[in-house]
């Protein structure tokens, strides 16, 4: 992919895409970090029709991740994108969708359960569903990342909902890109983790911006100068389709679903001397 194309996913705004010239073409090429805008692009570009839609096998590099257990700098993802039309883009027909990733989760749980009797996995039969603003209600004297355990514990399944918006101490939930997600019909699928004592994210998904949002967010971060970019300008001259899409995370799902205590026991990945050594004195044995 270009780096002027637009395409790329600059996730919170300082990592690092992975970018080399290619010798026969005299271009400078990127890795994208995330497929989130390439979907819509090529919903377009490969003559879909509304309602119809696709999902990939997604392998990125994410060169400035901070390594942790569950955090590599290899990212693999299921990732969807489907074109919608402007009755659906609202908070019910988001609901809806998660509703139905929700329930193949759960034919999931059923099947690695029969295969596997050893390891026992139960979610609950309904996700719960709780905005970031309820969430700052709920627990104002927590932080983020308590917050979202807190009610993962809670609920044992929860869609977090409305990610990018500020919060009324002035700062979002967590950061967000500005030019795909529509900030108030956003969220993760986050499912409470036992082995680990915390809330994992397994998904984020949202309905796409259109023309309107997309100029109040650049407008937000001031990114207004990405508004020249080709993905941007098409959005603006509505070149692109009304979308809603997502990536879930396969090696998340298997730590998960497996009852792994590192990301690093599901992928190959590359990890420090320190973490495999101190990771192995645990019993646990990283790929």
């Amino acid at each position: 992919m270009q780096p002027e194309s637009g395409l790329n996913d600059n996730l919170n705004g300082y990592e690092r895409a992975v970018r080399f010239d290619v010798l026969t073409l005299k271009k400078d090429v990127e890795i994208v970090q995330s497929l989130a805008k390439w979907k819509r692009m090529a919903l377009a570009k490969y003559g879909f029709e509304e309602g119809a839609g696709l999902y990939t096998d997604m392998n990125a590099i994410r060169r400035d991740e901070d390594l942790d257990a569950l955090h590599s700098v290899y990212v693999d993802q299921w990732d969807w994108e489907k074109i919608i039309n402007k009755n659906q883009r609202t908070i019910s027909y988001l609901k809806k969708t998660v509703k139905s990733i929700y329930k193949a989760l759960k034919k999931l749980a059923k099947a690695v359960n029969t295969k596997y009797p050893t390891i026992t996995h139960t979610i609950p039969d309904e996700i719960t569903f709780i905005s970031t603003k309820e969430l700052e209600q709920e627990y104002p004297n927590l932080t983020r990342k308590q917050r979202e355990n807190a009610v993962a514990k809670k609920y044992g399944a929860v869609f977090l909902y409305q990610i990018g918006w500020d919060l009324s101490d002035g700062k979002p939930h967590d950061g967000r890109a500005a030019d795909y997600d529509d900030w108030k019909l956003n969220g993760d699928i986050i499912l409470w983790y036992d082995v680990l004592d915390l809330a994992l994210e397994i998904s984020s998904m949202g309905v796409r911006v259109n023309d309107k949002s997309l100029v109040k967010q650049l407008k937000k971060k001031k990114e207004l100068h990405k508004l020249e970019n080709p993905y941007c300008k098409d959005i603006i001259d509505g070149k692109l389709p009304l979308t809603i899409g997502g990536g879930i995370g396969q090696s998340r799902l298997c730590m998960f679903f497996l009852n792994k205590a590192h990301i690093g026991e599901v992928q190959a990945s590359i990890w420090s001397d320190e973490c495999i050594e101190e990771n192995a004195k645990k019993g646990i044995y990283l790929l």
